[in-house]
Order: C-alpha cells, then structure tokens, then sequence
C-alpha cells in the first residue's frame, strides 16, 4: 500500500484537506494505474503554527513536507527511477494545485522504500 503523510502547516491546510487527499491519490493513480486508487493511505498532520522550524528558529511560513512509504521492489525493478521521477513530480503538482502554486519551489518529497518484509497490515507480514 503507497502510504503518504504530508506535513503543511495548518494555516495553509484548513479547509482543504478533502481537495489535498484527493490530489495525492490522483497523482498516485496517475503512475500506478486506477487499480491502486483503493489501497492509498493519506495522512495529513496540519502542524501549528510556532511549530515549524528552519534554521534553528520556528518559522509560520513552509513549504509542505511529503514522506511516501513504499515498497523497496517498485523503486529497484526496471524502470524504478522513472517512478521515482513521475511520483516526486506527480505528488508536488498536486500540492502546488490545491495549496498554491508559491509552495512548489519548497516543496519536499522523501521516498522512504521498505525492503521486503518489513511492512505487514493487520497484525502479519505482508507479500
């Protein structure tokens, strides 16, 4: 399952949060194909404002910050960085969408991949 949980500061998240949810799910459909669309998992963490750092100090201010679990296989198979490429891409197109295009520039999106094995769902490893 591709899970994301994106971190925007609440100020830019309130009231856009179904509008996100869906532009990341789309954005993961748009590379994987429609069958994906019911196994995405999106978190939102809307952080506080005077909770954001940069450089020591809290900011109000920041780009979103995007962590997407996945499986380590998609990325190490051929074609896996042309996957890589099109999900990054993809998932910052759909903040700059929904939260604005000025968030774009700093928008940050890791790829965490899990070797097989390491994920389960439901209390077992999953294949």
């Amino acid at each position: 399952m591709p899970h994301l949980t994106a971190r925007v500061p609440e100020a830019q998240l309130a009231g856009r949060e179904s509008a996100l949810i869906t532009a990341l799910t789309d954005a993961v459909v748009e590379v994987y194909g429609d069958w994906a669309r019911d196994i995405v998992v999106v978190h939102l963490d809307g952080v506080p404002k005077g909770r954001w750092g940069v450089g020591g100090r809290a900011v109000d201010e920041a780009a979103p910050a995007l962590t997407f679990g996945i499986r380590e296989a998609a990325l190490t198979r051929p074609g896996g960085k042309e996957i890589a490429a099109r999900l990054v891409a993809g998932v910052t197109d759909a903040v700059a969408r929904v939260l604005g295009e000025q968030t774009r520039a700093g928008t940050s999106v890791e790829l965490v991949a899990s070797p097989e094995g390491r994920t389960g769902v439901g209390g077992a490893i999953s294949d």
